[in-house]
């Protein structure tokens, strides 16, 4: 994963589906300060392939606070 950058506005985060059919994933991605305080929030969805990985890009949705580091949820929520 690589967090959002003043110039890159967006982390981009790996997703694997150890499973055996394809599958979308929802990616949660908590933007932090640099007291680590929460500035902002978003998620994506992508498509995975079974037994795959897909990467993601999850954008910053609006914040004056300059972005220090990221927090993704480890497990991306599976749906249809």
């Amino acid at each position: 994963m690589s967090c959002a950058t003043a110039t890159k506005q967006y982390a981009t985060v790996e997703v694997s589906n150890p499973n055996s059919r394809k599958a979308t994933f929802s990616v949660d991605v908590t933007f932090k300060d640099a007291q680590d305080n929460e500035v902002d929030f978003n998620y994506a969805d992508v498509k995975v392939p079974a037994n795959g990985k897909a990467t993601v890009r999850v954008r910053v949705l609006g914040t004056s606070t300059p972005v220090d580091h990221c927090e993704v949820d480890p497990r991306a929520t599976a749906g249809t």
